[in-house]
């Protein structure tokens, strides 16, 4: 059941952290902008136009706007026939709905034909107050494991707009998640630079090495804030790319820095904590590995940051965790 029309406030938006700036809504912003590069650039959603910033493309272009309805399966079916008759689909919904319900379009459709389908997932992990039915906790887990599908989980607003048009030149199938309406600004536009498929070492540290994905990343970079001030070094490796993976950057900082913590919007089976243990065991190395992340279970109702401290996945627990590998 979707939330009822109108519903505002720390349930359907963006944890904002505090931010000290926020951009709004740069997905639809920055597909309004490829798209007035590239005719082929088109908009697909499955009744979440308003929910997913793609209201913002669908003002600007409304011809080439597709709503397709409460059909999540069609969505990714129709988004997969367009990429065939030379179209760039980007079709939104939520986590859950994509990869709950759509997930054999995703795989069949998108995936083993290698469509040139954008799919962009709304709510990942806890970004919604609305409990198991809307908390997409599990999709990195499906996507990676899905050959041929590119798999993105940007940090802020600034990612989130240079992923925009590196997925638009990109052929291939793509799944990203999304953070909208008042999205953080972590990263300096003039000084970052996304890349598919690379991780960037934010900051270097010699005693501990803190490796996370999308939101968590602004929390790890307070972690690391707060750590300083105890005299503990913590490197910090941004990785906004799932799949393909940046192995290489993840061995070159354990290699050195073999206290891990990893820092995940997701359950912590599956995505990014499982992506770095398999590439340290793969490489034959050994480190000591603390995972931040939402343990084994469907999370309950509440509010964002309520949420966030209920299952550790704020900066004091990200913290924490790099103490206790230091002790």
């Amino acid at each position: 059941m979707r939330p009822p029309s109108g519903v505002t406030g720390n349930l359907l938006s963006s944890d904002t952290g505090g931010a000290a700036k926020t951009v709004a809504a740069p997905f639809g912003h920055a597909l309004v902008e490829a798209a007035l590069q590239n005719p082929r650039i088109v908009g697909l959603t499955a009744d979440l136009g308003k929910y997913t910033d793609l209201h913002v493309f669908a003002e600007r272009f409304p011809e080439r706007f597709f709503q397709i309805g409460m059909a999540e399966q069609n969505l990714i079916g129709v988004a997969a026939g367009l990429a065939r008759t030379g179209f760039i689909p980007f079709a939104t919904t939520y986590c859950v709905f994509a990869t709950r319900r759509a997930y054999d379009f995703i795989a069949v459709g998108c995936a083993l034909g290698k469509a040139n389908v954008k799919i962009i997932a709304g709510l990942p992990g806890l970004t919604t107050g609305y409990g198991g039915t809307h908390q997409g906790i599990e999709d990195l887990a499906l996507m990676r494991s899905v050959p041929n599908l590119v798999v993105l989980d940007p940090c802020d607003a600034t990612e989130i707009s240079q992923a925009v048009q590196a997925i638009a030149a990109y052929h291939g199938p793509v799944y990203m998640r999304l953070l909208r309406g008042q999205v953080p600004v972590v990263f300096d536009p003039g000084n970052y630079q996304f890349e598919i498929g690379r991780a960037r070492l934010l900051r270097d540290g010699k005693d501990v090495a803190i490796i996370s994905t999308g939101l968590m990343t602004a929390r790890a970079l307070e972690a690391r804030s707060l750590l300083a001030k105890e005299n503990v070094q913590a490197a910090v490796l941004h990785v906004s790319t799932l799949k393909p993976f940046d192995r290489e950057a993840v061995l070159g900082l354990v290699g050195r820095v073999n206290r891990v913590v990893t820092a995940e919007n997701h359950v912590v089976t599956g995505g990014l904590a499982s992506a770095v243990a398999d590439a340290v065991t793969d490489a034959g190395l050994s480190i000591r590995l603390k995972r931040i992340g939402i343990p084994d279970c469907f999370c309950e109702s509440g509010s964002i940051p309520y949420l966030v401290k209920r299952y550790q996945m704020d900066t004091a627990s990200i913290a924490a965790a790099a103490r206790a590998l230091l002790q």
